[in-house]
């Protein structure tokens, strides 16, 4: 029996859900990652929990055709990237057969899942930078990304999947941290200062945020020229917060310099974002994404349509193009703000903006548009739809879903709840009972259809995979 540290060889059968590769040895399952299905590899034990088991590969005696070199110096030591060691051709079709198979474990359907739309920049596709900063042992200021699973900072100057101008902001900001000695934050002592440096580009404008346990940062006027000499317009605030949590922003946002805001414009609407407006983080799959999205909207004029969890109210707007009304709902103040600010730069009178949870605010839109032609649109965030929501479009009788998703386990869950693959029954998610002995392609009365389903690689390189789900609702 296998222990740890061993060294043990072995051929890798498949690819995990977490992109390690699978390795059976002495009844033992390991998973291990950067390996490829039918590699010969060496690989350290890191742990055993039964008949499972961890490791850290050594070598690769046999790489298989699809092995790439990766990009990055820290691949495996960030917790960013975990398939940098795969062509990119490769990534595609491993991520649509996750989402396929998530559907198939979690949601009890079997449906064939397309080739995932690639990005045109496998590389430099980020619009967003969000980098933590604190402290290593010796207590250095230190800037770079998370290992896996912890709050353990590796050292990083350069990011690949980050454009060129991430790359000058990080050094920008670490000479204004050793010129100025500006301390970053020590998670352990709580001392220090700078928590995340977290930067948005849109249009060719930036939005640049420190995060601080305190609140003030020192000699911030050098820090702006320090900017000004790299960047011709942007925005700088300072966030503070000094709570004792893994969420990155506190309630307090202190403009430093600037307007506030990016304006930018996407396929005919000029929009606005703000330091925590969500605007998806790859352009080019975000523009293919939303194309698709919108030919579910019919375009006659005639529907209303909800566009639930609407963020910064980009979507939305394109939506209130071809619909005789538009609803967005969206918890975040300040994004429900900057979609406001949209709706008025783009004269869109049918566009209705909405503050509030979907769960609490989706009920009083259903009321008001009651006996109309209905369609939701929903792009939840990585936990999914509320069950609440989702119990309550299967008792609306609304005829056509379209979901948005950026985690398959969630979605799995979600659409096998809406397909009626999935009942609840005392409090936890079953398989229905009712669908057994029926084809594939079945759906009972009162569930919906899938009708189309289709993967977009907006996050390359990473595990991460968005999907659009279109659905009907059975009579």
């Amino acid at each position: 029996m296998a222990e740890k540290n061993d060294i043990i060889q072995g051929v890798v059968e498949a690819i995990g859900s977490n992109g390690e590769g699978i390795i059976r040895h002495e009844g033992v399952t390991f998973f291990v990652p950067a390996c490829l299905p039918q590699e010969k590899v060496v690989f350290k034990v890191l742990k055993i929990k039964g008949r499972v088991g961890y490791g850290k590969i050594e070598d690769v005696l046999t790489p298989a055709e699809e092995r790439a070199r990766p990009k990055c110096p820290v691949f495996l030591r960030c917790g960013g990237c975990a398939l940098q060691h795969i062509e990119y051709k490769t990534q595609l079709e491993y991520k649509s057969k996750s989402v396929q198979e998530s559907l198939r474990k979690i949601g009890g359907i079997t449906i064939d899942v397309p080739t995932a739309i690639k990005s045109d920049l496998p590389y430099g596709y980020r619009n967003k930078l969000q980098m933590p900063i604190g402290v290593d042992k010796s207590g250095k200021t230190v800037f770079g990304f998370y290992a896996e699973r912890s709050h353990r900072i590796v050292p990083v100057n350069t990011c690949p999947i980050h454009p060129e101008w991430a790359e000058t902001l990080i050094a920008v900001v670490k000479r204004y941290v050793e010129e100025c000695a500006v301390k970053g934050y020590d998670e352990i002592n709580k001392t220090g200062a700078l928590r995340h440096l977290v930067a948005r580009e849109a249009g060719g404008k930036f939005i640049f945020t420190l995060v601080s346990a305190k609140k003030e940062l020192p000699n911030s006027g050098y820090l702006i020229e320090l900017l000004k000499e790299k960047y011709a317009e942007f925005s700088l605030y300072l966030n503070v917060n000094a709570a004792d949590t893994n969420v990155v922003f506190g309630k307090e946002f202190v403009l430093l310099y600037g307007a506030g805001r990016v304006e930018a414009k996407e396929q005919g609407v000029r929009y606005e974002a703000g330091p925590v407006t969500f605007l998806q983080v790859n352009e080019n799959v975000r523009t293919k994404l939303y194309k698709d999205a919108l030919k579910t909207v019919t375009g006659d004029g005639d529907e209303v349509v909800i566009d639930a969890y609407s963020g910064g109210g980009l979507f939305t707007a394109m939506i209130a193009k071809k619909a005789k009304r538009v609803y967005g709902i969206e918890l975040e103040a300040e994004a429900v703000r900057c979609a406001n600010a949209l709706k008025e730069k783009n004269g869109l009178e049918n566009m209705t903006n909405i503050c509030g949870y979907v769960e609490e605010r989706l009920t009083e839109v259903l009321r008001i548009e009651k006996g109309e032609k209905l369609r939701l649109i929903l792009d939840p965030p990585r936990a999914g739809i509320a069950r609440s929501v989702v119990k309550a479009l299967l008792a609306s009788g609304i005829p056509k879903l379209t979901v948005i998703s950026c985690n398959p386990a969630t979605l799995a869950r979600d659409l096998g709840i809406l397909t009626g693959r999935l009942i609840e029954k005392d409090g936890e998610l079953v398989k229905n009972p009712a669908y057994e002995g029926l084809a594939d392609n079945e759906t009972l009365a009162g569930y919906y259809a899938i009708e189309r389903l289709q993967p977009y690689d907006m996050f390359p390189q990473t595990r991460a995979i968005e999907t659009l789900a279109c659905l009907a609702r059975k009579a």
